[in-house]
């Protein structure tokens, strides 16, 4: 039976909403929607040759994920830094990834050595590039393909949940190639310990790795807080630990 005019426009619409979410993570990821700043989603709307509607429903979306919030009388505002964000989702992290580490032990098999290889190489090959966002963008695929080897779905979902944040707001460009170029060898530190089954050196090294990337990102906002107060800009995209 061929789809009714109402199923038809329900499509569309979802398809337009997909579109303004797409869209919304393409400019934040590029920076050309920058924490703090105010979204204007009838510019928006015109860009993207839409309706309010979908847009809308795509920032309501971002919100509920923690990238976007909505104030009465002021609209939608990109989710600002924070400190203590940075601090919990790294905190996070390190217990949910090292959590599946004994069933990624449990399951593992030539198959997935190698795809756990591959995920290695690909971040290591990517960090001779110029470009840091490819290399922040490999490095959390490496977390995704280490995570996912345990099958278990939903905690797999959390995670890329969280990551998902890290990359839209705190990716490469306050990160210097020094800390992913070491990340490269945490990796393989993390890798070997794997292959080689060895619970309780993987989980060292992998929980090694969460926390320096923690303390480098926290050191690296830190420093252009205060930077930031020096030169005497308004704090409006930041928030602080509490």
């Amino acid at each position: 039976m061929a789809p009714s005019k109402k199923d038809k426009s329900s499509r569309n619409h979802e398809d337009h909403t997909q579109k303004a979410y797409n869209g919304l993570r393409q400019m934040m990821f590029h920076n050309e929607i920058v924490p703090g700043q105010k979204i204007a989603y009838r510019d928006l709307a015109d860009r993207l040759g839409m309706s309010l509607t979908p847009v809308i429903q795509a920032l309501k979306w971002m919100e509920i994920q923690g990238l976007v919030r909505h104030e009465a009388h002021r609209g939608y505002h990109a989710e600002p830094f924070s400190l203590q964000e940075v601090e919990e989702l790294h905190d996070l992290r390190e217990v949910l990834e090292c959590s599946l580490l004994p069933k990624t032990i449990e399951r593992l098999d030539d198959k997935n050595i190698k795809a756990l290889y591959d995920a290695f190489m690909a971040h290591a090959e990517a960090s001779s590039e110029t470009y840091l966002n490819e290399r922040f963008v490999k490095d959390l695929e490496f977390h995704i393909a280490l995570a996912s080897l345990s099958g278990c779905r939903v905690q797999l979902q959390v995670l890329r949940n969280l990551l998902d944040i890290l990359c839209l707001k705190y990716r490469s460009n306050y990160q210097s190639a020094a800390s992913f170029d070491r990340g490269v060898s945490e990796h393989q530190a993390v890798y070997e310990a794997i292959s080689d089954q060895n619970l309780g050196r993987a989980q060292k090294a992998l929980g090694h790795h969460i926390r320096f990337t923690k303390e480098t990102l926290i050191e690296r906002f830190t420093q252009i807080l205060e930077e930031k107060k020096d030169l005497g800009f308004p704090d409006i995209s930041w928030e602080k630990r509490t």
